[in-house]
């Protein structure tokens, strides 16, 4: 771990010295663009989900702020998977279902990783000046697919999958890789933020498709409700007074 910042330096000391300093805008570009994809993802993508869920994309995404700091700070999910657990369970979603989607998720739903490795693979190929067909892309595509299913959800585990992957893609060269190691940082971010709004997503709607989650509890508590303001709305609603004064 001590050495990884110099190997970080080195590999963009060699980009740098083999391709001139142009390709730190060419760099740049593939950042940006990864977290144009990724933002295009999850307002578009997973906020047309929400809505058709009935539920808001950006509130849930407020519920959350907390986890989705620490994961910009680590560039990783996994330590706030327990607390993703509690505050599903909170929203209303039932135990079973959250145990079950949400791990499975960390393994099989990683659509920031998905992303990454398309670009990153694409990027290197133009970089080589390599012209890949359409059927050559639709095929890549397709295996980065599954190349990220599996993957881990700590730090640099999209760049070992990129390698990985382009051991069986011939037609991409693996040396390539070099020119992605200085900036995998700054994009490892993305990647784990995309994953986790994506995780959150799919275990709200299959709790909801399941009939295993609240809807009521899901909304207020998105808007902000705290649980003892919804028990007291709860005693002072008119049918809990009919019911005391039966009683």
């Amino acid at each position: 771990m001590r050495f990884a910042p110099v190997g970080a330096f080195g590999a963009l000391a060699f980009t740098v010295g083999q391709y001139g300093i142009t390709s730190l805008g060419a760099l740049a570009k593939l950042i940006m663009t990864l977290y144009i994809a990724c933002g295009f993802f999850v307002c578009v993508v997973l906020g047309s989900i929400c809505r058709a869920n009935g539920f808001s994309l950006w509130k849930l995404l407020r519920y959350l702020r907390e986890e989705f700091l620490v994961v910009l700070g680590t560039s990783s999910t996994e330590p706030v998977m327990p607390r993703m657990l509690e505050k599903l369970q909170a929203l209303g979603c039932r135990k079973s279902v959250v145990g079950l989607v949400l791990p499975t998720g960390y393994s099989f739903n990683l659509d920031g990783t998905a992303i990454y490795l398309s670009l990153a693979a694409i990027f290197i190929a133009q970089a080589c000046n390599i012209d890949l067909s359409a059927g050559q892309v639709i095929t890549m595509l397709a295996i980065m697919l599954l190349s990220s299913k599996g993957a881990a959800g700590v730090t640099g585990s999209g760049f070992v999958a990129l390698a990985s992957t382009l051991t069986v893609i011939h037609d991409i060269p693996l040396a390539g890789l070099a020119l992605l190691i200085g900036i995998d940082r700054f994009m490892s971010e993305a990647r784990a933020l995309t994953s986790l709004a994506s995780n959150a997503v799919a275990t709200v709607v299959i709790a909801l498709s399941e009939q295993a989650c609240d809807r009521q509890v899901l909304l207020r508590t998105l808007d902000g409700q705290p649980l003892a303001d919804q028990a007291a709305a709860a005693d002072d609603s008119p049918a809990a007074t009919l019911a005391s004064k039966l009683g």
